[in-house]
């Protein structure tokens, strides 16, 4: 059996957490829906707990939602509980099955669905909607779940005419019902999705590119387990015309994701256990997605470094890399907040993270979070590459072991603005197996 790996963590209101991928490490969470409301980014996702002792729960234990908004470049804000599984009026107590929800605005209202165990015992899951006039509630919860939909995995589509569509299902088959105008009745009885491959599947998620309409949709390969495939047609009903995968199997495990457009980059959501190290316990994650001029999607790889652009007064996290030489990354060690560091830091050794926001230039020091048992040796912040503009440069200093951690500071030596690629140059005498353990940088 993998070792599950535990950790306890508070879940307040509004708390902040700053990540690349996983994108929030400050509980387990999957499936995650993204969407962008006024220009700003919102993921609703499920969550992951570590079944309480003595609870007979499902192989996932998924108690509550939570929802999460981008903040600055690289800090996402916790609204904590949207909906707790006792709080569902037609559903079944202590059920831990609170899977994949899904949230969309029309006019001014914003429609929040969700699958759940219904106590009434004439469905698997049924699918219930809770309306705000907020992306971040408080939701007012319709007493009854939806007549005529029994499935998991909502998802929604609002189309250019204003008509909506849910989307739903998991199995051998998928479905799709128009919605009547109150966004909380089907307008006629659900569709088979006509056109996908055979398997099972769940996961559903559409939307619209360039007047076409997309699904996607989890599936899984008898020999490779679940991917994200898709689908096109010209009509929200179908039939599609499946096309391929968005992204592989990842360490055989689940997979359920959506699609978004951020500020004119598409963005595949996704979810992945690279926190706890077991397929239960998920963490969201998030990558840049590309289209083909002939409407296809580029497969999307899994990074460490995700999206974001980490500006002043937030953590960049050069441990989530776009390139790295000579050096490692693993876990921090010590009191240090769960995450990972980079470690094994040798002479000449780099790390490059892009994209960090300078802004206007206005920050005149960086901090460095970072563990020592020496004190030979520095490293360097540059511009572009290794031999690129010097913008810092910190001596490395004995902390009092390799897990134990300070914050030391140094001045940013000349005015850089705007959004730049940053490389970390260790020195250290040459043999030498470590120079410094880094978690964080940050400009101030």
């Amino acid at each position: 059996m993998k070792k599950i790996v535990l950790f306890i963590s508070s879940c307040l209101l509004f708390q902040q957490m700053i990540a690349q991928n996983p994108l929030v490490t400050n509980i387990f969470t999957a499936d995650p829906t993204a969407r962008v409301f006024d220009g700003k980014l919102y993921v609703y996702p499920s969550h992951d707990i570590v079944p309480p002792e003595g609870i007979e729960a499902p192989r996932f234990c998924m108690p509550d939602y939570h929802l999460f908004s981008l903040e600055n470049g690289n800090t996402w804000k916790d609204y904590g509980v949207v909906l707790d599984q006792n709080e569902v009026p037609w559903g079944k107590k202590d059920s831990y099955g609170m899977w994949a929800p899904d949230c969309i605005k029309k006019g001014d209202t914003y429609y929040y669905y969700y699958p759940a165990q219904p106590k009434d015992e004439s469905s698997f899951r049924r699918i219930g909607v809770g309306t705000s006039k907020s992306p971040t509630g408080p939701f007012k919860w319709e007493k009854d779940y939806i007549k005529g939909v029994s499935g998991i995995d909502p998802g929604l589509l609002l189309d250019d005419d204003g008509k909506a569509y849910l989307y739903f299902g998991g199995g051998q088959e998928l479905f799709v019902a128009p919605l009547k105008d109150n966004m909380k009745e089907i307008a006629a009885e659900p569709i088979k999705v006509e056109g996908l491959p055979a398997g099972y599947k769940e996961g559903s998620f559409p939307f619209k590119y360039n007047n076409l309409y997309y699904f996607t949709f989890a599936h899984v390969f008898p020999d490779e387990g679940y991917t994200i495939g898709y689908a096109t047609s010209e009509n929200p009903l179908g039939p599609f015309t499946y096309r391929g995968k968005i992204m592989d199997n990842i360490n055989n495990g689940t997979n359920h994701h959506s699609v978004v457009n951020y500020n004119g980059q598409w963005i595949l959501f996704y979810h992945y256990w690279q926190v706890s190290g077991y397929n239960k316990l998920r963490s969201m994650s998030a990558d840049y997605m590309e289209f083909k001029k002939d409407g296809a999607i580029k497969k999307v790889k899994p990074t460490m470094r995700g999206i974001g652009s980490p500006t002043i007064g937030e953590e960049i996290q050069v441990d989530r890399y776009n390139e790295i030489s000579g050096a490692k990354t693993a876990f921090v060690g010590g009191n240090e907040p769960l995450g990972w560091m980079v470690c094994d830091t040798k002479m000449m050794s780099t790390v490059q993270f892009n994209n960090v926001d300078f802004a206007d230039g206005s920050a005149t020091k960086m901090e460095a979070r970072i563990a020592c048992g020496q004190r030979i040796g520095s490293f360097e912040v540059r511009i572009g590459n290794a031999k690129g503009k010097l913008i810092a440069n910190f001596p490395v200093k004995y902390t009092g072991g390799w897990n134990t951690w300070k914050t030391i500071e140094t001045p940013i030596l000349e005015k850089i603005t705007g959004k730049q690629n940053i490389v970390v140059l260790f020195k250290s005498d040459w043999g030498s197996d470590k120079t410094v353990n880094l978690n964080w940088l940050k400009l101030k």
